[in-house]
């Protein structure tokens, strides 16, 4: 226990603090630094001496040292009860938190115990007056991480009540706009939806399925002039397949909020680029005779239609797993520049070294330095194809060193490349948990406040107003109002509190 400081049970009796405080409203006075408050947080007794509180001047507990002169109303505003007999202040508040926050008394600074919540032992903080900037780096990291944690919820509720949300004021053209966003975007509003979703992934394999049965042998035809070319049935497959990926694409296009965005964003690029080279090939065709001599042109066209394989990156939208391995790369790029810096020193090294040493071989496979990086390559990374290989001693030697540094250098990056992505993906899923949580307990709410006779006015008169601007659809109105104390202040302009007694959810 720190110097300075008594703990106690509730129901004891300290004599010598007894003595030490005025009786309320009275003239008499005190030396700071000879007071000792006592105080009961959470049913926890404590003492606490007068010269400690005085280092913090606006802080609640070292008010409460010339709180008596100014009678039971200054008492009160400080504290949730005062006994005169006892001369106790109590408090209803977190007893663990309270523990961790009058270190700053001690130590200058404050350190949040494992297990509390970093948003209640914020508003425990707020309480005590205790500014954040005595908060340790380490605990305001956990703050931080929680808030983003909070502001992730409150995004994806947010995006749920617009979806939710029909306002009347919008003409027809915006609101069937929006419904065929919705429809097309978001499989997950309806069934209909799904069905479509679904509907156009399985497009997606016919249309790659068929672009590689296309090339077998066997499935080709001859043509008038010879030349083997598809079969007209997986021809009249494929353009089924691109009819449905360009109106899929120009109905998104047209219902798109914004379109400049939408055109502008990679993964519609990626959809551009998959049925334009159908078009441009079949107009190239159409041209007549005196376009004949662009066969090449077009033969290059015709492999571009590869590209319609990247469209099943769109299912990233959709699926928490690709965004996790999207996530887990991009902030392991300092792991993955690691490694292919390992990679490239070594390939640098061994290539040299494997040139140098095969040249006594009248048979050498190593004909030059930039040669011999092919070999350094594939044999780092344990690929070994055998096309070049050393046959020297030396050289062999050099090969089993290179690909014993080879494992090394792949193998250390990876254990933060899979924490990166175990973390984030048991964090997505917390968060989609917690936001449908968030709603369902707010429907809850807002039931259970429109079936109470005559409460669910008194209940909504208590509520903030919202901004006017914010005026939204009814269905999401009438969610906001019903607003939990957990996450729904983030979608508010005011500010709000969570009490003690909330859970962190």
């Amino acid at each position: 226990m720190e110097p300075g400081l008594a703990s106690e049970p509730a129901g004891s009796m300290d004599a010598s603090a007894e003595q030490s405080l005025p009786e309320p409203g009275s003239q008499d006075s005190v030396a700071g630094e000879d007071i000792e408050i006592v105080v009961n947080v959470g049913g926890v007794r404590q003492v606490l001496y007068g010269d400690l509180l005085s280092q913090y001047p606006e802080t609640r507990l070292a008010e409460l040292i010339n709180c008596l002169a100014g009678g039971y109303d200054t008492i009160f505003s400080l504290c949730d009860d005062y006994d005169p007999g006892k001369r106790e202040f109590y408090f209803d508040r977190d007893p663990d938190a309270f523990k961790c926050v009058i270190e700053v008394y001690y130590f200058g600074e404050v350190h949040m115990k494992k297990g509390i919540c970093p948003i209640c032992f914020k508003n425990e903080m707020d309480f005590w007056k205790v500014d954040l900037k005595f908060l340790d780096d380490c605990c305001k990291s956990h703050l931080s991480e929680k808030r983003e944690e909070l502001e992730e919820i409150a995004r994806r509720v947010q995006l749920i009540l617009d979806d939710l949300g029909v306002d009347a004021a919008e003409g027809r053209w915006r609101r069937c706009q929006k419904c065929v966003w919705k429809f097309l975007e978001k499989p997950e509003s309806s069934c209909p939806a799904r069905v479509v979703a679904v509907l156009s992934f399985l497009l997606i394999l016919v249309s790659s399925v068929v672009m590689c049965m296309g090339t077998i042998p066997e499935l080709q035809v001859v043509d008038s002039e010879g030349n083997r070319v598809e079969h007209p049935t997986l021809e009249n497959v494929e353009t089924a397949c691109i009819g449905w990926f360009t109106l899929e694409y120009l109905l998104r296009l047209f219902s798109s909020p914004n379109k400049l965005h939408f055109a502008l964003s990679f993964m519609n690029i990626v959809d551009v680029l998959a049925i334009l080279p159908f078009y441009v090939s079949l107009t190239l065709t159409h041209l007549g005779a005196r376009m004949m001599e662009l066969t090449n042109v077009q033969q290059a066209v015709q492999a571009l239609r590869i590209m319609r394989i990247a469209r099943i990156f769109k299912l990233a939208r959709h699926s928490s797993g690709l965004q996790t391995l999207t996530y887990a790369l991009k902030r392991s790029f300092k792991e993955l520049g690691l490694l292919l810096m390992y990679l490239a020193v070594g390939i640098f090294v061994f290539s040299a070294l494997g040139y140098t040493m095969e040249q006594s071989h009248p048979e050498t496979l190593f004909k030059s330095i930039p040669q011999s990086f092919w070999w350094a390559i594939i044999t780092m990374t344990t690929v070994g194809y055998g096309d070049i290989y050393p046959k020297t001693t030396l050289g062999k030697l050099n090969a089993a060193i290179s690909f014993l540094c080879g494992v090394i250098a792949i193998a250390l990056p990876i254990h933060p490349i899979i924490n990166n992505f175990v973390r984030y993906y048991n964090k997505q899923r917390v968060l989609e948990t917690a936001a449908k949580h968030e709603l369902e307990l707010m429907e809850l709410n807002s039931s259970s406040a429109e079936g109470k006779p005559g409460g669910s006015r008194s209940d909504l008169d208590t509520l903030p107003p919202e901004p006017a601007a914010r005026e939204g659809p009814s269905w999401g109105s009438r969610l906001k109002l019903s607003h939990s104390d957990t996450f729904i202040p983030l979608l508010t302009e005011e500010k709000h509190h969570r009490t003690r007694l909330q859970s962190c959810k």
